[in-house]
């Protein structure tokens, strides 16, 4: 198992599927990545270098924002929701949907903390 950006990778997958597993990283972006560093995306990840690895590593984080760094932007956003007190901030706080989903019927996961 190789690990890229604190995620997992199954060696037995091709390049471009296994590095979707990274957070923030999509088909896309490691097709770009491939292509920069001019590694084929077809070739599996057992049959990559130490230094080819080292080097997705690398134009990764220099590049793109992901895991940690995602995850803390998506909680400060949320934060800031609930600092100005706006309708879905308020629904962040009481653990609630947020997007319009009916809760009369559904959603009782969500509404076990309120029924008491």
């Amino acid at each position: 198992m190789s690990y890229i950006s604190g995620a997992r990778l199954a060696d037995d997958k091709q390049v471009k599927i296994a590095s979707t597993k990274i957070d923030g990283i999509g088909p896309k972006k490691v097709i770009q990545v491939c292509y920069r560093l001019g590694i084929g995306d077809n070739i599996k990840i057992k049959d990559l270098s130490k230094y080819q690895i080292d080097q997705i590593e690398q134009m990764i984080g220099q590049d793109h924002v992901v895991h940690w760094e995602l995850k803390r932007g998506e909680q400060a956003d949320i934060e800031r929701l609930i600092s100005i007190s706006c309708y879905r901030g308020i629904r962040h706080q009481d653990g609630l949907p947020l997007r319009g989903q009916q809760t009369h019927t559904n959603a009782g996961t969500c509404r076990k903390k309120i029924r008491k």
